[in-house]
Formats: structure tokens, C-alpha cells, sequence
């Protein structure tokens, strides 16, 4: 039997979710090495009429460490760390903690890019992003 699908009226919400799958293919580098899902971070984006909020897991990263971008309607969230170990000095068994550098991109459209707020508490970025006010231009013309 066929499966139910909700019915979503906007087409904006379709190009929003192919966009962001499509930016996250070509940031992956090394497509057949890397895995999307265990080699970034996670992220929640949610939409309310007035803005979006962004969610980026990010344990054990400092403010420093990583810088978020706005630009042509994208958001870029980097993180750039750097873990310098002494293998002669530390004895490591097992060490999996090395992170150098991830990046994700997120398409949130046209933005308060003055407005933006960002906050980086118990692992979590949380990054607020206040929408454009739309102006309605259109004016009824009477027909005579």
C-alpha cells in the first residue's frame, strides 16, 4: 500500500532542504573517506515567521576556535582546532580527539545581518538570526 506523505504548500521549505544537501556533498572533500554524519558537527535549523535559529553541537570547542560567516544568503559556521600532542611525552594508548577543521553551510535567505546573535554555552552554539522585514510593494490599481 502506499505510504502517506504530509502535503507541504511551500516550495520555498523544498529548495531550502536541496540546497542545504546539496552544500553539504560539495563541502565533503573526500567523499569516499568521509562520512557526513560522524567527520562533522550536528546542526538544528528552525524557522519561525520572524527568524531563524541555528543549533550546532560542538563539544570541546572554544569561542576562539571557530568563526560564523554571512554571505549571499548563506551561513558558514568553521571550526578551526589545532590539538599539538607530544606522542614521546603523553601515553597514549588510543587517541581519537584530533580535530583540525570542519565547516557546514546553511542557506537561510534574506537575514538582519545586523541583527545576528550568537552564544556558544555548554558545547552548544546557538545562533539567532532575525529575518528581513518584507515589504509589500504591490499597489491595486483601479481599472476606470
Amino acid at each position: 500500500m502506499f505510504e502517506l506523505t504530509p502535503f507541504n504548500n511551500s516550495f520555498t521549505n523544498d529548495l531550502l532542504t536541496f540546497n542545504n544537501m546539496i552544500d553539504d556533498f560539495f563541502n565533503n572533500r573526500y567523499l569516499s573517506s568521509k562520512n557526513i554524519r560522524n567527520d562533522t558537527f550536528k546542526i538544528d535549523v528552525k524557522e519561525s515567521e520572524k527568524e531563524y535559529l541555528v543549533e550546532a553541537e560542538l563539544p570541546g570547542i572554544k569561542k576562539d576556535e571557530m568563526k560564523i560567516y554571512y554571505e549571499e544568503r548563506r551561513m558558514m559556521i568553521v571550526v578551526k582546532r589545532v590539538v599539538q600532542a607530544n606522542e614521546e611525552k603523553e601515553n597514549y594508548v588510543h587517541r581519537e580527539r584530533r580535530i583540525t577543521s570542519m565547516q557546514r553551510s546553511i542557506y537561510l535567505g534574506d537575514i538582519n545581518v545586523g541583527a545576528i546573535e550568537a552564544k556558544l554555552e555548554d558545547g552548544i552554539l546557538k545562533i539567532k538570526a532575525p529575518k528581513k522585514e518584507k515589504i509589500d510593494n504591490r499597489l491595486q490599481i483601479e481599472v476606470k
